[in-house]
């Protein structure tokens, strides 16, 4: 049995998610756990190196983390010939010029979503990395979600006979600041810094329907924003220019007659009134599936209640009752650790790995596209991969 060190310069992990579910609940989950175990017996292990800005930031989460290296010196980092790939966790603003240049260093790429603050930006990236021939990688964490995997499993295992639907009920209340705290940094209201409820979430709808259900070929979108006021992490007081909601459709091309239409509700200003803050319901011919990121809960044909519209009486059937929860079939794991080691296996030994640059340059094209069609007012089409 050999070790296979991979040295990581992780870049953006004093913010939440790049410090919690990247490198606490993945590479050092990993490491701690004793690394990737190859079939062969080999193992994978990973070796972080934080990269950030903030001095005092980074040494308490390197601390935090066991010591681990940290530096504020980006190109020093990427000069190093042992530094194997280059993880980006920062604000979308940011992230595009620093991708370039770890794939001008000649490394290996993963990135959070979405890639950059515009699709020609990221198709760019996607071509750079492609054309320098460098393994590279974005985040589609919910893809990996055990609710999410549960419903592949029926959708391969033609559960629903045709899938005629899909309904995505995505969101929770943000709080504005003041009474309460926000629990969503500022610049996730600024157009100007990326942020927006389109550009964040669009992306990972692109993945998910066009990694589960097929290809998105049209959508039909209305972004607004719900809260005109809000307040920094100052407590000063700001007005938003982006979105804080979206309202979309889409078409998905999945080779039947008709295709399937999904509807598509994304908000930080609603509250909750559902099991999980992200549901999809997806209706077909034999079997419907409501899905989240830990459940899912199947009805075939079979099981499915007459109901009688009669708002006289009260209702006499219970239909949460009629849905039967999928037993879980592995070992339950974080989704960003589950993809993170699929990535790692795909540097260290070849091993596919569908979620690539390039679609996550789609991901930034779908959301493009549904913002102008919510400023045109109008359905657009969605280029092919071979049309991009």
């Amino acid at each position: 049995m050999t070790e296979k060190t991979v040295t990581i310069a992780m870049n953006g992990v004093t913010g939440r998610m790049g410090r919690n579910q990247h490198l606490h609940r993945s590479i050092l989950a990993i490491r701690d756990s004793g690394g990737i175990v190859l079939p062969g017996g080999d193992v994978i292990m990973p070796d972080p190196v934080l990269v950030g800005r903030d001095e005092r930031r980074l040494k308490e989460v390197a601390d935090a983390a066991g010591g681990a290296r940290w530096s504020t010196d980006l190109d020093t980092v990427l000069g190093d010939p042992a530094v194997d790939i280059y993880f980006d966790a920062t604000a979308t603003a940011a992230r595009a010029g620093s991708v370039r240049r770890a794939i001008a260093a000649g490394k290996a790429v993963y990135c959070e979503k979405p890639l950059a603050t515009s699709a020609d930006e990221a198709f760019e990236l996607a071509g750079l990395a492609a054309a320098a021939g460098m393994k590279n990688g974005i985040v589609a964490d919910k893809l990996f979600l055990p609710g999410i995997r549960a419903l592949e499993r029926a959708l391969k295992s033609g559960f629903f006979g045709r899938v005629l639907s899909v309904r995505c009920d995505f969101g929770y209340w943000v709080f504005e600041g003041g009474l309460e705290e926000p629990q969503r940094p500022s610049w996730n209201y600024r157009a100007e810094d990326g942020g927006g409820m389109v550009l964040d979430m669009f992306p990972h709808w692109q993945y998910l329907f066009e990694g589960l259900f097929g290809q998105i070929t049209a959508v039909l979108c209305r972004a607004v924003t719900h809260i005109g006021e809000r307040r920094d992490e100052n407590g000063a007081v700001y007005t938003p220019t982006a979105d804080d909601a979206a309202y979309g459709l889409l078409e998905i091309d999945n080779g039947a007659p008709g295709g399937i239409l999904a509807t598509v509700t994304s908000s930080w200003a609603t509250r909750v009134n559902r099991d999980e803050l992200v549901e999809f319901h997806v209706d077909g011919t034999d079997g419907s599936a409501v899905a989240g990121p830990r459940e899912c809960r199947l009805q075939p044909r079979s099981a499915t209640p007459r109901p009688t519209w009669n708002p006289d009486v009260p209702n006499p059937l219970d239909f949460r009752a009629g849905w039967l929860p999928v037993p879980p079939q592995e070992a339950e794991e974080n989704a960003f650790k589950r993809q993170w080691a699929s990535f790692l296996r795909h540097v260290v030994t070849d091993a596919p790995f569908a979620q690539t640059l390039a679609e996550g340059a789609r991901g930034n094209r779908l959301a493009e596209l549904a913002l102008a069609s919510s400023e045109q007012r109008r359905w657009i089409d969605v280029p092919g991969r071979a049309d991009q």
